[in-house]
């Protein structure tokens, strides 16, 4: 594996249409760090699974989080493969056929092993990332973790041995003869927009937004 790409492997080699494939280590990354929704696939006691988790990334690294009795959290002491999968739709691709029509997104397939994370100070970090991820800056914001709060959370990482991104742009590509329809056809393009923040109706005072959310609504 080099510094630039992960090495292409029969798990993470993009097999259908490969030309969208794509393995270096900076478009994986910024893939990774436009989100925080995963996907987790694992397989136990001969039943496979699919896991929505939030997570964190730092290097060749993801971490998840959970309660400590979850399936998944469990994993991490058996050293269980994993294979965690992002992806974010950036458009309908609208063709003069539904064969043609499709979607434009960006994706990535990564692989490895989940292990436990019990030192405390890279727990607290993993913690701190994950929330982070969702919300840049917003760990800083809120109080500290309790000790029975790090207590009931497990996190797991999962060092990626291999990795592929996937991605799709552009407009419809029909067949020839189909351009000449009398039929509509382009891209409607997708954006994540956030609404306007509602106070939690509980509170004991007016605040004013924090900076995490108010970078939220320029961005």
């Amino acid at each position: 594996m080099s510094d630039a790409t992960f090495e292409r492997h029969a798990r993470n080699d993009v097999k259908r249409l490969p030309s969208r494939g794509q393995y270096d280590r900076e478009t994986i990354y910024q893939i990774l760090d436009d989100g925080f929704l995963c996907h987790v696939g694992f397989s136990t006691d001969n039943q496979p699974f699919v896991i929505p988790v939030a997570y964190g990334r730092k290097d060749d690294t993801i971490y998840l989080h959970g309660s400590i009795k979850s399936r998944l959290m469990q994993l991490g002491q058996a050293n269980t493969p994993l294979c965690i999968t992002v992806t974010h739709v950036d458009g309908l691709v609208l063709a003069r056929s539904a064969f043609h029509s499709s979607l434009n997104y960006r994706s990535v397939v990564l692989f490895g092993q989940a292990e436990e994370v019990t030192d405390s100070e890279e727990k607290t970090d993993a913690l701190h990332r994950i929330t982070n991820q969702i919300l840049r800056g917003r760990w800083e914001e809120v109080r500290e973790l309790k000790a029975s709060e790090i207590m009931a959370t497990s996190v797991l990482k999962m060092r990626i041995e291999d990795a592929s991104a996937k991605i799709r742009t552009g407009g419809p590509k029909d067949d020839k003869e189909d351009y000449a329809l009398p039929i509509w056809a382009g891209v409607v393009p997708m954006h994540t927009q956030y609404g306007a923040p509602e106070p939690d109706p509980l509170r004991q005072g007016d605040y004013a937004l924090p900076e995490s959310v108010e970078n939220l609504m320029k961005s």
